[in-house]
């Protein structure tokens, strides 16, 4: 999926000011199935966009035996919604419901395994990076003393006591050793959640020890079924059989796919004690431990003025203050 921002000159919608867009593109032996799969991936962005106009556009483009080319271009507007409600007003409480995973991961074994599945793509990137591109920041440890603006998200700007502890933190580093540094912070009440810019964006996305740890374990028993379910690894999968048109090729992967989920709700009743061990061992190992290297990554205690830092319970977000889009009246 891509995120543009373009500037329309005119259309019959009377686009004037700028809009973000959404643009899926199917490609192959595109039908009708392909193009609801598109929508749906289009419908998932726009949550992420819709306190702010956006347009979503699918394109599908499919060559026939023939070889006459097919293009299909359908597009929808979404003008923007009002911002959310403040966090702890019922309406905020209601939209929340059961979503708010971090919120529940100390009582709740399959919350735990809920949000270390949804960080998985965040826990990959960061575990391939190498160490130079990695840094850790300090964030408050008690997560309850976070004031949250909406949902999950506390902007760290607006979080007076992460504030504070960097202060202190920074007027204590003076001629401190990194480790004993890194321990001391932690005797302070900072936690240092990892974190590192994905490459090609202005994002940079972090999580803690112990979410980290989860997702390593996760992961594990992840790849174990995935090694068990033929064809689903890429490397795995056998030469493209020419016989098959792209919609069979696409059941197979579906079937493979849907296999491989119900093979991972089977294994949940063996995932809650594994995936708590990890997330209770997080909390005390150095990163160095968990990303099975022997050099710690920078800490970070001069932060970035050009950041706009927020962060969840367990999770970190930075994003370049000169990418936002304008704020709202």
């Amino acid at each position: 999926m891509t995120r543009s921002r373009i500037r329309r000159r005119s259309c019959p919608l009377h686009e004037t000011e700028e809009l973000y867009w959404l643009i899926e593109a199917k490609g192959g032996d595109v039908g009708l199935r392909r193009l609801r799969e598109g929508w749906a991936q289009l419908a998932s962005g726009s949550k992420a966009l819709g306190a702010y106009g956006h347009r979503t556009i699918l394109v599908g483009a499919s060559v026939r035996p023939d070889d006459d080319l097919f293009l299909t271009i359908d597009h929808d507007l979404h003008p923007g919604q009002a911002p959310l409600a403040p966090a702890g007003s019922d309406t905020d409480d209601e939209a929340a419901g059961l979503g708010n995973l971090e919120d529940r991961l100390g009582d709740s074994d399959d919350a735990l395994i809920g949000a270390a599945r949804a960080q998985m793509l965040a826990y990959l990137a960061l575990s391939s990076a190498p160490v130079s591109q990695l840094r850790t920041v300090p964030v408050a440890a008690d997560r309850a003393s976070r004031r949250r603006r909406s949902g999950l998200t506390t902007p760290l700007e607006d979080d007076s006591l992460t504030l504070a502890l960097r202060a202190d933190a920074r007027g204590a580093a003076t001629g401190t050793e990194q480790h004993a540094l890194r321990v001391g912070i932690r005797s302070m009440g900072l936690d240092d959640f990892l974190s590192c810019r994905i490459p090609g964006t202005e994002v940079h996305l972090g999580m803690s020890r112990k979410l980290f740890a989860a997702c390593e374990r996760l992961h594990e028993e992840d790849l174990a079924i995935a090694r068990r379910t033929p064809g689903l690894r890429a490397e795995d999968q056998p030469p493209a059989d020419l016989e098959l048109s792209d919609e069979a090729q696409e059941e197979q992967r579906l079937t493979q796919r849907r296999i491989f989920r119900e093979q991972q709700e089977e294994a949940r009743p063996r995932l809650r004690p594994l995936l708590r061990d990890a997330y209770e061992r997080g909390a005390a190992s150095d990163w160095s431990d968990l990303l099975r290297r022997p050099q710690e990554p920078e800490l970070d205690l001069e932060g970035d003025e050009s950041l706009h830092e927020a962060a969840t319970p367990e999770t970190y977000v930075a994003v370049s203050r000169y990418d936002l889009p304008p704020a709202r009246a």
